[in-house]
C-alpha cells in the first residue's frame, strides 16, 4: 500500500519529464547535424578521440524489497564491465544509490572510483542529478575517461521495468533528423558551436535526472508487485498451514476416541 501511494506520484514524475528530455535530445541533434562533428566542436560531442577508458554510471536504489528491479539494472553494468575488460578496455564506475554498489562490490569493486549516496533524500530532484552530472563533467574535463554510460530502469507499467544502458559522453545526437527527410532547420545566434557548449553539460545533467526519474517510478512499482506476490504468497502458505493444523488437530481427537471407546468396550 506505502509502494502504491508513492507509485502514482513517481510515475507522474517520470512521464512528465520524459517530453523535455525527448525534445532536448531532438534540439541537441539538429544542432549536432547542421554544426558537424569536427576538430571545432565541443569536446563533449566529439569525444576524445578515443574510447580506451570507459566511466559507468549505476543508478539503483537505496534500498530492497522491491524484487529484481536492483540486480536487473546491476547484471547490465556488470555484463558491459566485462565485456569492456575482455576488450582490454579501462572501466571506472561510479555508483548512484547503496544496493547497486553492494552487488557490484564483489565482482568489480577493483573499479569503483566513488559513490553517491541518496538514503537522506526524500524525492530527487534537479539539483541531485546535476551534482552526480558535475561529478562527471569534471572528471571528463580532468581527462580521466573517454566515454560515459548511465544505467537505470525505465518504467514501462507496475509489472514491466526494462534495464537501460544510455550513452551520454560523447553525446548521442542520432535523434536529430536530417534535411533529407524534410526537417526544418533553422539559423541560430550565436552559431551551433556556442550553443551547443552551453546545451551539452546541461543534456549530461538531463539525461542523469531522466534516469533517475525513471528509476524512482522503476523502483516502487517493482516494489508493489514484490509486496503483492509476498503477500499472496504469505496468504496461501497462512492457508495451508492452517489446513495442516486442523488435520492434525482431528487425527489427534480421533485418535483420543478410538482410545476412549476401546477402553470402555475392553470394560
Amino acid at each position: 500500500m506505502v509502494a502504491a501511494a508513492k507509485l502514482r506520484r513517481a510515475q507522474d514524475a517520470a512521464e512528465q519529464g520524459r517530453p523535455y528530455a525527448e525534445k532536448f535530445n531532438h534540439l541537441l541533434g539538429n544542432l549536432a547535424l547542421q554544426a558537424g562533428v569536427g576538430e571545432s566542436a565541443p569536446a563533449l560531442l566529439r569525444g576524445t578521440g578515443n574510447d580506451q577508458t570507459h566511466l559507468l554510471v549505476v543508478m539503483t536504489a537505496e534500498r530492497g524489497l522491491c524484487g529484481g528491479f536492483n540486480s536487473n539494472i546491476s547484471k547490465l553494468a556488470r555484463a558491459e564491465a566485462v565485456a569492456l575488460l575482455a576488450e582490454g578496455k579501462t572501466v571506472k564506475i561510479i555508483t548512484v544509490g547503496k544496493k547497486g554498489r553492494d552487488v557490484l562490490k564483489r565482482d568489480l569493486s577493483d573499479h569503483f572510483i566513488d559513490h553517491v549516496d541518496l538514503s537522506g533524500m526524500r524525492n530527487i530532484g534537479y539539483g541531485d542529478a546535476r551534482a552526480v552530472a558535475e561529478n562527471v563533467l569534471g572528471r571528463f574535463e580532468d581527462g580521466e575517461f573517454d566515454v560515459a554510460k548511465i544505467f537505470y530502469s525505465h518504467f514501462k507499467n507496475v509489472v514491466t521495468q526494462v534495464p537501460t544502458m544510455r550513452q551520454i559522453i560523447p553525446a548521442d545526437v542520432s535523434g536529430g533528423e536530417s534535411s533529407e527527410a524534410g526537417a526544418e532547420f533553422y539559423d541560430y545566434e550565436p552559431d551551433e558551436d556556442v550553443i551547443l557548449r552551453e546545451l551539452l553539460p546541461r543534456g549530461v545533467a538531463t539525461a542523469i535526472f531522466s534516469g533517475m526519474l525513471e528509476n524512482g517510478a522503476s523502483e516502487q512499482g517493482a516494489r508493489m508487485s514484490a509486496m503483492d506476490n509476498a503477500t499472496r504468497n504469505a496468504g496461501e502458505m497462512i492457508d495451508k498451514l492452517t489446513i495442516e493444523f486442523n488435520r492434525s488437530r482431528q487425527a489427534v481427537i480421533t485418535n483420543e476416541l478410538i482410545e476412549i471407546i476401546s477402553g470402555a468396550e475392553a470394560l
